[in-house]
């Protein structure tokens, strides 16, 4: 049976016929996600019903306690509730990086008994890590559908310079008041489809490392994304236009991406190469300029700019390709890729975090094998994702930027953001595939890749 999504009186998120008998390791979401309008009053009502306790930090920066941080703290110091707001002040772009995670662990008591995240990813995920080190529970209050991490058990963070992830809890409560969310500039709408149309490409590499690896796939959490990403593109106009309806099936489409990675302990159902070409462009404009495009913005332009290379690859012919002569890179030499591709910190790190990509030859020639023994069953799931015109159309429609460049990203950092996004983490991708027949840079060269 299809899961249903459906909401109570309360106006919380309930999700039907959850379930699965795949090999993945399963957990029941047990969060209270509320989506609907005028909700902010009612937030002590759900703290009080989840327990957390009266003590709390409510955390927003200086857009978001306009949108809502003010209310939400009003609203629980009126209830009672002894809350400390912490208000970051930046001059540019709120990062979560060591500063702002340092300045939320030093506002922290030890009588705080829960956090309030006011905000969206940067806000939210560093509530995510403080809670993780303080043992503490945290609401979401969401300001903006601009990412998936709301549900995540993920923090994407900046240590030095590099983009690192961290786990962490997911939020007790979310509440997403769809009249705060309305109020959300354009920019961050159109970040959150970007966000949500990568996942086309995250579950077919899901699909592929179950080809070529045997990996695990879970077919729940797959229809999950899948039905979202598909209610999102048909609803694109209303999204645009902010309505009430559009506002809530972005949320939703974002929500469900995220419960995904509460299902399976992941975020494979929702992130790969194009996340990882985000994560890479981010970290590396940051460090030149001090800002980067939003994260949901360079996802929705990396996924335009990766998507023709699946549909490219389902009429390549490898039947030629001799698993006998393909050799992995030696080990030196890919330690000084990641090291002068990543940064020296950031390449050492990654390279500790996924020791599985330093293939030896055996495993290397396995892989091309399995490559050219299951190319049909490859074949199959790329003719099974949307034509590259149903994406281009939708984000053409919301007025996305649609390629790095108009997001002001340098040429270099897009050509080796290319190279090493198949390197980020060790599950598989198609551009691992590309890499180990000896295809990528032909690919990479003739970018625009042929649709």
């Amino acid at each position: 049976m299809s899961v249903k999504v459906r909401y109570d009186d309360d106006h919380r998120m309930i999700l039907e016929n959850l379930s699965c008998d795949c090999p993945c390791d399963h957990a029941q979401p047990n969060q209270d996600i509320y989506v609907g309008k005028g909700l902010i009053p009612r937030l002590p009502e759900y703290i009080a019903r989840r327990g957390l306790g009266t003590h709390c930090v409510v955390v927003c920066d200086e857009n978001t306690y306009k949108v809502a941080g003010e209310q939400v703290y009003q609203v629980l110091k009126n209830a009672g509730y002894d809350a400390i707001l912490l208000k970051f002040v930046r001059e540019g772009e709120l990062v979560p990086d060591e500063r702002t995670i340092g300045e939320l662990l030093l506002t922290i008591q030890p009588e705080t008994e829960f956090l309030v995240a006011v905000g969206s990813g940067s806000i939210t995920d560093t509530c995510r890590v403080n809670a993780a080190r303080c043992k503490l529970p945290f609401v979401s209050v969401s300001t903006a559908p601009s990412m998936d991490g709301y549900t995540s058990v993920v923090a994407p963070l900046i240590l030095r310079g590099t983009k690192i992830h961290r786990a962490g809890p997911c939020p007790e409560i979310i509440v997403c008041d769809l009249q705060v969310l309305a109020t959300a500039p354009l920019d961050m709408v159109r970040s959150g489809v970007g966000d949500v149309l990568g996942k086309y490409i995250a579950i077919a590499d899901w699909q592929i490392g179950s080809v070529i690896n045997d990996e695990p796939y879970c077919p729940t959490c797959g229809e999950i994304v899948l039905n979202a990403v598909a209610s999102l593109i048909d609803n694109i106009d209303e999204i645009r236009n902010r309505t009430e309806k559009g506002m809530q099936v972005l949320i939703e489409g974002l929500l469900l991406a995220g419960i995904t990675i509460m299902i399976v302990g992941h975020t494979r159902a929702v992130a790969s190469v194009e996340h990882n070409v985000g994560h890479f462009v981010e970290m590396k404009m940051l460090e030149r300029y001090g800002k980067a495009p939003s994260h949901g913005a360079t996802v929705g332009a990396a996924t335009l700019m990766v998507y023709p290379a699946f549909k490219r690859f389902a009429n390549e012919d490898i039947s030629g390709i001799d698993p006998e002569k393909r050799f992995p890179m030696p080990v030196e030499e890919r330690r000084a890729f990641m090291r002068d591709t990543w940064g020296v910190e950031g390449g050492e790190t990654i390279m500790a975090e996924n020791p599985g990509d330093f293939l030896t030859t055996e495993e290397l020639r396995r892989r091309v094998r399995r490559a050219k023994e299951r190319f049909g069953d490859i074949k199959k799931i790329i003719d099974g994702m949307p034509a590259y015109d149903e994406i281009y159309a939708a984000m053409e429609r919301l007025g996305a930027k649609m390629t790095l460049d108009e997001l002001g990203v340098d040429p270099d950092v897009v050509n080796t953001a290319m190279h090493c996004a198949k390197d980020y983490r060790t599950r598989y991708s198609l551009f691992k595939t590309l890499d180990e027949l000896g295809l990528l840079e032909t690919y990479i060269a003739d970018y625009p890749m042929t649709r």
